[in-house]
C-alpha cells in the first residue's frame, strides 16, 4: 500500500467546497481544509504508486476550485 499527503492550493474561498468533495474520492482516507500556504491537505493511499499517480491525475486534479497541487509519497525510512 502506497500512502501520501497531497496539498492543494485553492482558488479564494473554495477550501472548505475542495475538501469537502475531495473527501468522497475513493482512496482518499482524510481531507482538511488549513491555513497556511496550502489550502487543503489530504492523506490518500492506493495499492502502486501508478495507481496513486491516477488517483492524483484522474480525480483529485479535476474538481473544480483546485489551482495548484503537490504530491508527498510517504517513504519509511
Amino acid at each position: 500500500m502506497v500512502h501520501a499527503y497531497i496539498l492543494i492550493q485553492t482558488e479564494v474561498g473554495k477550501a472548505a467546497a475542495v475538501a469537502s468533495e475531495i473527501s468522497g474520492i475513493a482512496g482518499v482516507a482524510t481531507a482538511e481544509d488549513v491555513t497556511g500556504p496550502y489550502d487543503v491537505i489530504v492523506r490518500a493511499e492506493a495499492e502502486t504508486v501508478d495507481q496513486l499517480g491516477q488517483l492524483v491525475v484522474a480525480r483529485i486534479q479535476n474538481v473544480e476550485g483546485i489551482t495548484r497541487t503537490l504530491t508527498c509519497p510517504v517513504v519509511h525510512l
